[in-house]
């Protein structure tokens, strides 16, 4: 079971004329309830997945650029306004864990470079080698199997430098951590390969309010799997003069 077990605004916090909750998908507030170990948020850029996630990584502790607990490094980000209007709840509260922004992991590589400086063997969590010595696939599948052991992750948009291949090999990490109680994974994906994952939990935000729907449901699925099965269609209408 995992061990974020729900997310509730604090009502006297919520107001709709600031931003986060100047997002309508936020504008009422927020609840959710987490009852799967592998959680997927999908919508449109803007609909709020980043700035959700954000949330939940600064209520884990973890930094709010990327990183974990132990991981503190200057940023232009600000921290979350709207992990302080939520109440988390935890059943155990887990400290280890991650929080990885594909925007922001050239940061998190520079930073893990300077700590090598005076300990080299930090590499080690890393595949050996600099993040920045690999190619973007690489270090993230680096970062994901030698960092990647007991506790929650969020991650906005892995799939963002990992190929076809490499989103299975991060679905097969996923399921020894989860399968096993050892991880709990909160992900934002563009992705139909990873929201494929089995018995996992889609929240859509691109209607009026947060849905839980079945990949099949999901614009992702929808359009790669018709674009898939018919490209020329799509490109009459796209190229038409």
């Amino acid at each position: 079971m995992p061990f974020l077990k729900s997310i509730r605004s604090i009502p006297e916090c919520v107001d709709r004329s600031k931003f986060p909750f100047s997002i309508p998908i936020l504008s009422h507030g927020l609840d959710l309830e987490f009852s799967k170990n592998v959680t997927f948020f999908v919508g449109e850029n803007g609909s709020g997945k980043s700035t959700i996630l954000e949330a939940i990584a600064e209520g884990c502790g973890f930094n709010h650029s990327g990183g974990n607990r132990n991981h503190s490094y200057a940023s232009s980000d600000s921290g979350s306004s709207l992990a302080s209007a939520l109440h988390f709840s935890w059943m155990p509260k887990v400290t280890n864990g991650f929080f990885m922004r594909a925007e922001s992991f050239y940061n998190f590589a520079t930073y893990i470079d300077e700590l090598a400086e005076d300990d080299s063997s930090i590499l080690q969590a890393y595949g050996g080698k600099s993040l920045h010595h690999q190619s973007h696939g690489e270090s993230f599948l680096a970062l994901f199997t030698n960092h990647f052991s007991r506790g929650i992750y969020v991650l906005d948009e892995p799939e963002a430098a990992l190929s076809p291949n490499r989103q299975l090999a991060f679905l097969a990490l996923i399921h020894e951590l989860e399968s096993s109680g050892k991880a709990q994974f909160i992900i934002a994906s563009h992705s139909p390969m990873l929201l494929s994952y089995p018995d996992a939990v889609i929240f859509s935000l691109d209607g009026e309010q947060i849905t839980e729907v079945s990949v099949q449901e999901t614009e992702h699925y929808r359009i790669t799997k018709d674009f898939l099965d018919n490209p020329d269609r799509f490109f009459r209408h796209l190229f038409a003069e």
